[in-house]
């Protein structure tokens, strides 16, 4: 509601120094005046949308007459309705999405952006180039999540475009845009460190997509924690994903099948942790008992599977409030010639549910 402070105007002549108070006008009595409704009102007022000459006219005599001068802070408000942010995804996880889209779109009606969703089937370099180049054109303001956020033909052209960009979810900071980011390194070493407490020393990995700097992160604590524990790394039970229900399947089927299989299994998402869970069951392996299984990001797969999942807690809402609101303050300051980039570490929580339990004495002699 755009509102205003007015003086009003008395048809007696103004006596030795009488003052007469004001009181704030309401946008709903200068439209009850125009005979037209309050969302005219503001278009006519802020410059917006087409409104016949006749209804102006009505507007601007009535604002005239009520001395009616709209608030700023409304008006900005009114202006940012002009902002459009981008959100490029190409994210695998359905259920990473939906978290994230969640997030933006509740940001995006608070702050009165526009939101504009750009889709990236899997593209090579040269045309993430040719789309972001694009893209440039359109919008005042680019978000990257993974794993566009490690796209460096994206980044660089958005860059030389001039438009801010901010990364979600990155494994690391960078020196070329501003990022909103877990700690991956720790989080992957704590739940690992989860593991070892209870006893699993056998334990497989399930990597995310091999160019995301995140996936990289988490294994490396997987790595930190498994050194400071003295457990030797056996790389047959690593095996590669992509962050997809179906690359956990395979992924855990290659581990499930060898000789001596893991006791415990760590996914790089929670999509992939649930996947092992499911092969578990159809090899007639009872999770957490025979299996315990670990994912990553807390979505709403880690509580859809059963048994519910071990996993690490990635705030991604509130992580999408974070990067609208640094991707905000880039957009509106007035000096473009220096970029400021802001690197956000928000904080995670190890959530521990069913899906973990202590390695019994008899597991442990035949796989020590």
């Amino acid at each position: 509601m755009v509102a205003g402070r007015f003086r009003k105007r008395t048809l007696e002549k103004p006596r030795k120094s009488v003052r007469r108070k004001s009181r704030a006008v309401t946008i709903d009595e200068v439209a009850a005046l125009a005979g037209v409704s309050p969302m005219t009102v503001s278009r006519v007022v802020n410059g917006q949308g087409k409104v016949r000459d006749t209804t102006r006219e009505k507007v601007m005599r009535a604002v005239r007459e009520l001395d009616y001068t709209p608030n700023l802070a409304a008006s900005s408000l009114a202006a940012a309705q002009h902002t459009r942010i981008a959100l490029i995804y190409t994210n695998p996880s359905g259920a990473y999405l939906r978290e994230l889209l969640v997030g933006l779109l509740r940001v995006a009606s608070r702050t009165a952006i526009q939101l504009v969703i750009d889709y990236w089937d899997d593209l090579d370099p040269e045309a993430e180039r040719k789309a972001a180049r694009a893209l440039a054109q359109k919008v005042e303001g680019v978000i990257l999540p993974p794993p566009l956020c490690d796209s460096r033909a994206a980044v660089m052209e958005l860059i030389r475009a001039k438009v801010p960009v901010v990364a979600i979810a990155s494994g690391r900071f960078s020196e070329d845009i501003s990022c909103v980011r877990i700690d991956d390194f720790r989080a992957g070493k704590e739940l690992t460190e989860h593991l070892i407490a209870q006893g699993h020393g056998r334990i497989g990995f399930i990597k995310g997509r091999a160019e995301q700097s995140a996936s990289a992160r988490r294994f490396e604590g997987f790595q930190a924690a498994l050194d400071e524990a003295g457990i030797a790394l056996d790389h047959s039970l690593v095996q590669q994903g992509d962050y997809t229900y179906r690359s956990g399947l395979k992924a855990a089927e290659k581990l499930l099948s060898q000789r001596k299989p893991p006791t415990a299994i760590f996914a790089s998402n929670d999509d992939m942790a649930a996947a092992a869970i499911s092969v578990a069951h159809r090899r007639g392996l009872d999770v957490p008992r025979d299996l315990s299984v670990v994912g990553f990001d807390d979505t709403s797969a880690a509580t859809t599977v059963w048994p519910e999942l071990t996993t690490i807690h990635q705030p991604i809402a509130s992580m999408a409030n974070t990067a609208i609101d640094v991707l905000l303050r880039s957009i509106r300051r007035r000096d473009r010639s220096t970029r400021v980039l802001v690197d956000h570490v928000v904080p995670h929580r190890l959530i521990t549910r069913d899906s973990v339990a202590p390695l019994s004495a008899r597991k442990r002699g035949k796989n020590g």
